[in-house]
């Protein structure tokens, strides 16, 4: 009970700090956290299939990207889309390639089902890259972010980063507690169960194969979510956010953070982007470049995190925490 309670004050004081941010923080720090934001809500969809079904996908970033092509699908030439009709259709559009794709990969499992998401996933990437769809290789542009205007009303301008950076705690407060109540209630209980052990679960009467298949869309659309307002703040969109190096890059953040703990999804998105950026701003030392050569580093402090701390960053709380004595006086 203590550590409930000190975990949702923890909780709380980030929720705190993150919206207080904007009135301390120059333009460049905001739209950085923004940033941080958007991955932390991709890597709390990832983790949904990882930590708590026991989905290992190396495919996920097909979703992310996905929604973002919709947005630039869906906006005008040199115009602004609508935010209330766009993002539904660019969440709908990332959960219909998950269904379509999860529906096949679910028959696998184990290091068959890594293998079938990578591959399915590089078929997207190829798609994109390969044929003049959206500009191949190059990519394409979102001229305008989305408008929120609702009956010629706009409560909210994504045009301004603070306005941005607000709309995006809120996705990421809210997608937190939608992840919360649902692993809490007895769906959740199941595909913590399928994870556990599938074959008793079956026995038990579960259909865990539409289990899984669920989790598998939430997680999609929630990770199109994650790169709608991705594309939205850069204003472009390639093919590499299609790519398996970007799949590889969220999964590291879920396993660096901790796993089957949304906590930890969170933690650890801020934390590999943080060490990025603070691992790119090393001075040279004599005629060694340290900063250009930051994902050697980055690529060191994960396999030391694995090795040393199997539960991710947030298994430190174990280390520090007094341990209950067992045993008679």
């Amino acid at each position: 009970m203590r550590k409930i309670r000190v975990a949702t004050v923890v909780l709380l004081g980030c929720l705190i700090a993150l919206a207080l941010l904007p009135l301390v923080a120059e333009k460049y720090y905001i739209q950085l956290f923004t940033k941080m934001m958007l991955m932390a809500i991709f890597a709390m969809s990832l983790d949904l299939l990882v930590g708590y079904t026991g989905l290992v996908s190396l495919g996920h970033a097909a979703f992310f990207g996905l929604a973002g092509y919709a947005l630039a699908f869906a906006a005008p030439q040199y115009q602004a889309a609508n935010l209330w009709l766009s993002l539904p259709l660019a969440m709908a559009g990332s959960a219909a390639l998950a269904l379509v794709i999860g529906a096949l990969v679910l028959r696998t499992s184990g290091i068959y089902f890594i293998m079938v998401t990578l591959a399915f996933a590089q078929m997207v990437f190829f798609l994109f890259h390969d044929t003049k769809i959206a500009g191949g290789a190059d990519g394409i542009y979102v001229y305008a972010k989305p408008v929120a205007a609702i009956a010629g009303w706009e409560p909210f301008s994504l045009e301004n980063h603070t306005h941005f950076y607000f709309v995006v705690l809120l996705l990421l407060a809210l997608v937190y507690a939608l992840l919360r109540v649902l692993l809490a209630s007895p769906f959740g209980r199941v595909i913590v169960g399928i994870r556990v052990n599938e074959q008793r679960m079956r026995s038990l009467g579960y259909r865990t194969f539409r289990y899984k298949l669920a989790c598998f869309v939430l997680s999609g659309a929630l990770a199109g979510m994650a790169g709608y307002f991705a594309a939205a703040q850069f204003g472009f969109v390639s093919p590499d956010t299609l790519g398996w190096h970007q799949s590889g890059g969220v999964l590291m953040m879920v396993i660096l953070g901790g796993m089957g703990t949304l906590n930890g999804a969170i933690l650890g998105a801020f934390t590999m982007m943080l060490l990025e950026l603070g691992f790119q701003g090393l001075p040279a030392v004599g005629e060694v470049d340290i900063g250009k050569h930051w994902q050697l580093l980055m690529g060191g402090f994960i396999v030391c995190a694995v090795l040393l701390l199997p539960h991710g960053l947030l298994g430190l709380g174990r280390l520090v925490s007094p341990r209950p004595e067992t045993g008679s006086d």
